[in-house]
Formats: C-alpha cells, structure tokens, sequence
C-alpha cells in the first residue's frame, strides 16, 4: 500500500529575530531558517504547521503545488 506525499510548503523568513522573544528564535532555528531570505522547504505537518503560526510575523508562507514537490 503506497503512503500518499503530504503538501509541501516552502518558509521564507522575512524578517530578522533581533528583539524577539527567545522561543521565537528557537522556532525559526528548528525550522531550519536563520537570516532574513532564507528559504526551507518542509512538508505540511501539524508540527510545522503550528511552529509557522507562532512565527507568522516573521516569515512567508507558500504552498508547492504538487508538479513541484517531486
């Protein structure tokens, strides 16, 4: 039985974690973000999903159609 891919999404970081809160920091490292126009793709996990809405303020999201992510 095949396991179908999760959605994709790609997490720039658009601003900079001076003067953040330190779980802020933590978040954007775990994401495997580091600088402002930094880019990581990561597959759309509940995980991901909720680290991304602590940082909102900080990053971009877009999601990867399907033709992309393979």
């Amino acid at each position: 039985m095949a396991k179908q891919a999760m959605a994709k999404i790609r997490i720039t970081q658009v601003r900079s974690v001076i003067d953040c809160n330190e779980k802020h920091k933590r978040i954007i490292r775990a994401l495997g973000l580091g600088r402002p126009n930094y880019t990581v793709v990561q597959e759309a996990t509940p995980q991901i999903l909720g680290m991304v809405a602590k940082v909102a303020h900080l990053v971009r999201v877009e999601e990867l159609p399907a033709a992309q992510t393979q």
